[in-house]
């Protein structure tokens, strides 16, 4: 199932695979898996392939890069910018301040097209606004971008309606890229009918809640990774989440469809103009969530849903403070 992405946009796979926990994200990762998992999902025609010049600093490209390799134009290469990254407790490296200077774009797009073996890069998406750098500048360097056909089409990233409104008079913005899904829906008030009204898709990236609205995980303490300081993934938070999780899980079982496929279906349901990104590093979940495409979601299931997970019935925020504030800029 494909929808055009923005007003005059291609058309893409409506479920893509986002390809960030290929990287060491969510634990231990396997570069051959990632690149088989990446290699089924253009098999199985779903195109949109999403990925950060930061993840790893641009291990994530290099596997991606390796995977297209002589089906390039079988891949919808969505790439984010604009987020450095910083050294971490053990040698890990995390995220770090954001830029939106003009000529760190310039620089920062020749490196993914090194890494990702190709020309030309489809959507560039600026991954979080920079307060110190007016939009408009930022923009205004990635449309220099588009005419040189460097890029295709430009993106952002957790933007507020004033930021997309500003971008968007400066150059045609093609998709936000945001969090949305059962649990993130705070976008619904106001930034969603303002990218409506000026042709801009929605990529919704963490249909599931990171793994949460799986309800594979039982304890806090089944998380061993990252997501462990994440305030939705930890202690009564965690608990009362849980409860709507199983509950959301017995509705699933009458639709013979798991978790996971009732909360992509969801996201899907919002409208034609949203596609979706879970990220998985194994083919049996790609393959799982591609199906969610099937599961038809009726009038009276969307209302059940809605009984059992309102928007703001999640406990807890879905970052921690200090990355809470980049957001919404």
């Amino acid at each position: 199932m494909d929808r055009q992405l923005g007003k005059n946009g291609p058309l893409v796979s409506s479920v893509g695979l986002g390809c960030m926990g290929m990287s060491g994200a969510y634990g231990q990762s396997d570069d051959k898996q990632s690149i088989s998992t990446i290699e089924r999902a253009l098999e199985l025609g779903h195109n949109f392939l999403d990925t950060a010049d930061y993840y790893l600093v641009g291990h994530n490209e290099g596997l991606i890069g390796q995977a297209i390799q002589g089906k390039r134009d079988k891949a919808f290469l969505s790439v984010k910018t604009g987020q450095l990254v910083a050294p971490g407790p053990n040698g890990a490296v995390g995220p770090g301040s954001v830029t939106g200077r003009p000529e760190y774009i310039r620089n920062a797009v020749m490196y993914s097209l090194q890494r990702l073996r190709t020309d030309y890069i489809d959507l560039y998406t600026l991954a979080r606004i920079d307060p110190d750098v007016p939009v408009e500048e930022t923009i205004g360097a990635m449309a220099d971008l588009v005419q040189k056909g460097v890029i295709r089409y430009i993106g952002l990233s957790e933007a507020s309606v004033e930021s997309i409104r500003k971008a968007a008079a400066v150059h045609p913005i093609t998709a936000l890229q945001i969090e949305y899904s059962l649990w993130s829906r705070d976008i619904e008030a106001e930034v969603l009918p303002t990218i409506r009204e000026l042709g801009i898709s929605m990529v919704a990236y963490a249909p599931l809640s990171r793994g949460f609205l799986s309800g594979e995980y039982k304890k806090p303490e089944d998380i061993k990774d990252g997501r462990a300081y994440m305030p939705r993934f930890q202690g009564e938070n965690f608990y009362k989440n849980l409860e709507m999780v199983e509950k959301i899980k017995s509705l699933a079982d009458g639709k013979g469809c798991t978790p996971s496929q009732l909360a992509i279906a969801w996201v899907l349901a919002q409208g034609e103009d949203i596609i979706t990104i879970p990220g998985t590093r194994q083919i049996k979940n790609l393959e799982a969530n591609i199906a969610a495409e099937k599961v038809n979601l009726t009038a009276e299931d969307l209302k059940s849903i809605e009984d059992i997970m309102p928007a703001g019935s999640v406990s807890g925020n879905r970052y921690p403070e200090k990355f809470m504030s980049a957001l919404n800029q």
